[in-house]
């Protein structure tokens, strides 16, 4: 009978991506991980199949986390479709000039990725349909409400916002100040009449 396992898998990769958060996976040593998560190497060698297998499962746990908060910052209330759009890239605009912010593990791991049909881009690409689906039924919401045009092109509006989103990340981890990512948030804004001339969402 095998013995059972002594330590808690999600414990295990949530320090891993911590780790992986901050150095990439290329730069990020088994010994970093070793470190991280109190398990020797073969620990996690057995448990996961190496760097690599532990980081597309931190990849999947941050995939998957990504999309319940924008699927939560859409979802059906009081405000209309554009205006949960907009509140939500505003908060994100907001929350990416933060001192504190990091990129997500998903826009690390898009950085890194090779375009090549390996696994770790078909993970990536995966994540990022799978938002763009998100913004997409939100668009949908927008054309039937009459606030969009019916010849609006949703899936290509829908990808134009995930774009919005991960540059804002990124220029919020190079020092972009909150004056400047709003202003970003705002005009992108502008392609679907938004009220981007409003003033933003406070944190």
């Amino acid at each position: 009978m095998a013995r059972p396992r002594k330590f808690v898998e999600r414990d295990v990769i949530s320090s891993a991506s911590e780790v992986f958060v901050v150095n990439g996976l290329a730069a990020t040593t088994l010994d970093d991980l070793v470190r991280a998560t109190g398990l020797g190497k073969q620990s996690l060698y057995n448990a996961f199949g190496g760097k690599r297998e532990l980081f597309l499962r931190a990849l999947s746990e941050d995939r998957d986390e990504a999309a319940r908060a924008v699927s939560e910052a859409l979802q059906h209330g009081d405000a209309s479709p554009l205006e949960r759009i907009r509140g939500h890239v505003l908060r994100r605009a907001i929350e990416f000039s933060r001192s504190d912010s990091r990129v997500s593990l998903a826009t690390r791991a898009l950085v890194e990725s090779t375009g090549e049909q390996d696994q770790l881009s078909t993970v990536t690409k995966a994540g990022i349909e799978e938002l763009a689906g998100i913004y997409t039924h939100c668009l949908e919401d927008a054309r039937r409400n009459g606030d969009l045009p019916p010849d609006a092109n949703l899936p290509s509006l829908a990808m134009y916002f995930v774009a919005v989103i991960r540059g804002m990340e990124l220029l919020g981890r190079a020092g972009v100040g909150r004056a400047a990512l709003t202003a970003v948030a705002l005009d992108s804004l502008r392609v679907l009449g938004a009220e981007a001339d409003a003033d933003p969402v406070q944190a």
